[in-house]
């Protein structure tokens, strides 16, 4: 295996598209469309008057050849055929001296050759394309990492799409880590596109991962987030640097089952507990998104709502909620959460991206990111006792040491 196919295995999985040497996306019997279109010719010409023939008809078949195929040989190998089956019809005809002969047996090569270099450029095109989403993927897998199915007292899933078809990575980020102060998550948006964009989410999410091990507070880690990304934007001078900013809402599930929000700009969490309607996590104070105000004045509130088991949480970007159909009518997430709550977390997100897909009826114009949080703590016989004595195991020699 290629060094480029290994990294594809480890990181990317299978190549997005068909792989090389592969019929594209017609299927195997495809391949047999030049022989029948050119048998078509030859027996409606065997069947014809012999002062009419359909001889040039038979410029088509390399042509075909080469929409049906991916292999660059192809067109070249039915052009051959063809230039065969043309000799024959013009010795059955008895034209073999004639200028519509000489014409046909020009076409049928200058197709056939056309066929070769647009099937080798199509190839070349799709390869570059298979190579540039390998790249994007193992980008995405460094910026945006996996979510594990369980983090500390939580269950979690994600679910991200990037707006354009064959990017894979966008300007939206999520993040969840376990630290000391309890599960920390993060979801945002970043404005803009492109490859700027990226390297502001990329900023975030690493200032993101230091800040919340570190910072006890969870709005001193949105002061830490709105330092590394000031840092940034001065950093970074790709057009419309100066015109950026990040939406973000963090969100911190504490040992004692308390979430603590904090809102930069960022459209509410939505809290499903069973048994009641939807409830958006506003906070009474709006606070600007990260990079409007100077970093010395980003003091949000922390807003601070109890857990119950089998609560989740909801957090996702503003992709999910403006996405409108043909008639312009935003898809109601707050009234389709609850139809598509059953299951896993991974299941719930699964189902109401499918349900924003056909709410939309295209492919979404925006990123979309979504993070289900639920909470579900370890039964307390399974938690461990910072109380309890630290064991002591015997060494061979009859001493003990502490574990």
């Amino acid at each position: 295996m290629s060094a480029t196919g290994w990294i594809r295995e480890r990181f990317a999985g299978p190549t997005p598209g068909t792989a090389p040497g592969a019929t594209g996306t017609w299927p195997r019997t495809a391949l047999t469309l030049p022989f029948i279109g050119m048998a078509l010719v030859v027996v409606l010409d065997y069947f014809t008057d012999a002062a009419v023939t359909v001889e040039p008809a038979l410029t088509a078949v390399p042509a075909l050849a080469a929409v049906v195929s991916r292999r660059t040989w192809y067109p070249l190998a039915i052009g051959a055929c063809t230039e065969a089956a043309a000799f024959l019809m013009a010795f059955h005809n008895d034209v073999l001296g004639e200028s519509v002969h000489s014409a046909t047996v020009f076409a049928i090569v200058l197709v056939a050759a056309i066929g070769w270099v647009s099937a080798t450029l199509r190839l070349r095109q799709e390869q570059l394309l298979a190579d540039a989403q390998l790249v994007a993927s193992i980008a995405r897998r460094v910026l945006l990492r996996p979510v594990p199915e369980r983090v500390g007292t939580v269950k979690a899933a994600v679910h991200y799409e990037a707006a354009a078809a064959h990017a894979r990575i966008g300007g939206d980020l999520y993040e969840v880590v376990n630290t000391r102060h309890g599960v920390r998550a993060v979801v945002g948006d970043v404005r803009g596109k492109g490859l700027g964009a990226v390297e502001t989410a990329a900023a975030v999410l690493g200032a993101f991962r230091e800040a919340a091990h570190q910072e006890a507070a969870l709005d001193r880690v949105a002061g830490w987030l709105a330092v590394s990304l000031d840092r940034a934007l001065h950093e970074n001078e790709h057009p419309g640097v100066e015109e950026e900013f990040v939406t973000l809402v963090l969100i911190g599930v504490r040992p004692d089952g308390t979430a603590e929000i904090v809102n930069c700009g960022h459209p509410a969490p939505l809290l499903l507990r069973g048994g009641e309607p939807v409830r958006p996590l506003e906070l009474a104070e709006t606070v600007p998104p990260l990079g409007v105000l100077d970093p010395a004045d980003v003091r949000p509130p922390v807003h601070r709502v109890p857990l119950r088991r089998d609560d989740r949480v909801l957090l996702f970007t503003d992709g999910v909620i403006e996405a409108r159909d043909r008639a312009g009518v935003f898809y109601p997430l707050a009234e389709r959460l609850p139809v598509c709550a059953e299951g896993r977390p991974v299941d719930v997100l699964r189902r109401l991206h499918e349900d924003v897909v056909r709410h939309v009826g295209r492919q979404l114009g925006d990123d979309a990111a979504m993070l289900l949080l639920q909470y579900d703590p370890p039964p307390v016989a399974d938690r461990p006792d910072p109380a309890a004595p630290v064991p002591h195991v015997p060494h061979q020699n009859g001493q003990f040491s502490r574990q």
